[in-house]
């Protein structure tokens, strides 16, 4: 009998030992699973508190000490002093304008046609050449027309520099397609034909200072491009070229134009930049070869093309200087 008793007794303090260790490493392990699943959650939280909405929360960064990181410092210096490279022998190919000319601060500033979050974005499809392209496409589009120069092989070390630079200045960015302040300022436009005398009389009181009575920008004292760029003439962008029309100028001019405007602090009227726009695009320009071949499909031929073949029997000159309600 005392030792059925002595059994029940050993049995149950067995239990209770084994509530107890449960017990204990209950308590000491859950906080520190705790602890190691906050310190995940904060530093997930922390990145993405860095991560970017918006092209104007862009921050300047510094390209790392490697391989990498010097070919997007070589891109940079592509992108924003452009008329010192792709010579053919002494020869320039194309104009002395920067990539920067258009794409401001280096491709960061919003509205200004960034190149912020662009690696997301690529490859997309391109009404002009109606199909899927890829970001060194997209690149060569612009060295062929506002640089209006040749294409450069898309395995080039400069292509790939290019490329570099834009991935690099794109890290901090939401990976979800375009991001906020990409591209051009949305804006309304004016509902009639554009006035080339009043975008005559808003260009000298606005632009001149910059670039000159003639349009042709102010050369730089030591260099081979420009301080300011030229807006019309041989050093321009070509007739072919996005900047060339009107709607696309305007958006420009809005969010970037005089020098220190932004897309949030505008200095200039809607119909100031509509009419300064087409002042501009009025002047003699170098001319894109074989662009009667641009857009294929007609109907995604946007209204302000200056150049025909059109889907519609709207005038060219509708085409330049609107209105665009058709």
């Amino acid at each position: 009998m005392e030792y059925k008793k002595l059994t029940d007794y050993l049995k149950a303090l067995s239990w209770i030992i084994v509530a107890l260790v449960i017990t204990c490493t209950t308590l000491c392990v859950f906080p520190l699973k705790h602890q190691e699943n906050k310190k995940q959650t904060d530093s997930l939280e922390m990145r993405n508190d860095s991560l970017i909405t918006h092209v104007s929360q862009f921050k300047e960064i510094s390209f790392k000490d490697n391989p990498e990181g010097k070919m997007a410092s070589y891109g940079e210096k592509l992108i924003k002093n452009t008329y010192d490279y792709f010579y053919d022998g002494e020869v320039k190919i194309g104009n002395k304008l920067a990539c920067s000319s258009c794409h401001l601060n280096g491709g960061t500033k919003a509205f200004a046609a960034p190149y912020v979050g662009l690696t997301n974005v690529f490859p997309t499809y391109i009404g002009r050449e109606n199909k899927v392209e890829s970001l060194e496409e997209r690149i060569n589009g612009c060295f062929e027309r506002s640089m209006n120069g040749r294409a450069i092989p898309e395995n080039s070390k400069e292509m790939r520099a290019i490329i570099t630079y834009i991935k690099n200045i794109s890290i901090n960015t939401v990976n979800k397609g375009r991001l906020a302040g990409q591209g051009f300022i949305k804006m309304d436009i004016p509902n009639r034909a554009a006035d080339l005398k009043h975008g005559q009389l808003v260009f000298e009181n606005k632009c001149t200072s910059c670039h000159g009575k003639d349009g042709q920008g102010l050369p730089q004292t030591a260099g081979k491009g420009y301080q300011y760029p030229p807006l019309w003439g041989k050093d321009s962008y070509n007739d072919g070229a996005g900047m060339a029309r009107l709607l696309t100028a305007t958006r420009f001019i809005k969010a970037n134009m005089p020098l220190g405007a932004t897309y949030d602090a505008p200095q200039l009227k809607d119909d100031e930049a509509y009419d300064v726009a087409a002042y501009i695009n009025s002047f003699d320009r170098p001319q894109k070869t074989n662009k009667q071949l641009d857009y294929p499909n007609l109907s995604k031929k946007p209204k302000d093309s200056p150049y025909p073949p059109y889907a519609d029997n709207v005038s060219i000159e509708q085409h330049k200087l609107g209105p665009f309600n058709f």
